[in-house]
């Protein structure tokens, strides 16, 4: 698992790319679900080539739409229950903590 943190105004996808990058390769083609932020041509491209398999719906507006796994992609909820539990803490949803390690600590423990 990696995760960064980033201001509010910056955008998931360049962010997402990163982190990909820091994942690397991967053997076998797993899983990458995502959610339409990530659904762009460059992120795609790249989880391709790092061997991953890219699940993501596309834009409504797209003009060549692809197919999608939809039973996988119905896995995503985990990481959206995950969001869920830690926006219940209100440290966390309010960001107290001015500096990032106090923050991470109490994300480490939320998600404990």
């Amino acid at each position: 698992m990696a995760f960064s943190l980033t201001p509010g105004q910056w955008g998931d996808a360049p962010e997402g790319r990163q982190l990909l990058e820091q994942l690397g390769e991967q053997q076998g083609a797993p899983a990458l679900l995502m959610d339409r932020a990530y659904e762009g041509d460059p992120t795609r491209e790249l989880a391709a080539a790092l061997r991953w398999l890219a699940v993501v719906p596309p834009m409504p507006r797209r003009s060549e739409p692809w197919e999608y796994d939809r039973e996988l992609y119905k896995e995503r909820n985990i990481v959206e229950r995950l969001f869920s539990r830690l926006k219940r803490f209100r440290h966390l949803a309010t960001r107290y903590d001015k500096l990032d390690s106090l923050f991470l600590g109490f994300i480490h423990l939320a998600r404990a």
